[in-house]
């Protein structure tokens, strides 16, 4: 089983998009038994909260479900319990490392690591911006290329 978090800063906008979008990718490949996903944010102002507004809209536009998804903040045990911890910006990576200390052979990357376009370097947070649709846009791309490269890790392995 492999383990993605998702990590932004308040886990109600960009990282539970992430969750979201991935988590749908992973079951139209009939991969739920091998991939799980989660988020989670840096800060805790948002737990407990459901995925804001905008990025409800935008998932549902997309007829991508967000049941059940709550804001949380990451936590130490993180580190062990996933494979790939997937930033959407180079400060959540920095926060993280201060935050908990990481373990050995975790993935720490950023979304825009798997995205083509090299000129983008993180993806913008439309809790400021107020622009899902890019959010949606840099996200969908990143999940699948992500999926794509852990896909071909299964296949290695297995």
């Amino acid at each position: 089983m492999v383990r993605v978090l998702f990590l932004c800063l308040g886990n109600i906008c960009r990282s539970p998009m992430a969750e979201a979008v991935f988590r749908h990718f992973i079951k139209i490949e009939g991969l739920e038994q091998d991939i799980e996903v989660d988020s989670a944010g840096i800060g805790s102002w948002h737990e407990g909260n459901p995925p804001h507004q905008g990025t409800q809209s935008i998932l549902n536009q997309h007829s991508i479900s967000f049941d059940g998804m709550v804001a949380r903040q990451v936590k130490e045990q993180d580190k062990d319990d996933f494979h790939y911890i997937i930033a959407m910006d180079d400060q959540n990576i920095q926060d993280l490392k201060e935050f908990i200390p990481v373990s050995e052979g975790v993935v720490i990357k950023k979304l825009t690591d798997y995205i083509s376009d090299k000129t983008v370097v993180h993806v913008p947070d439309p809790y400021f911006t107020g622009d899902f649709d890019y959010t949606y846009k840099l996200i969908s791309e990143g999940c699948r290329e992500l999926l794509e490269q852990i896909k071909q890790e299964l296949r290695r392995e297995g």
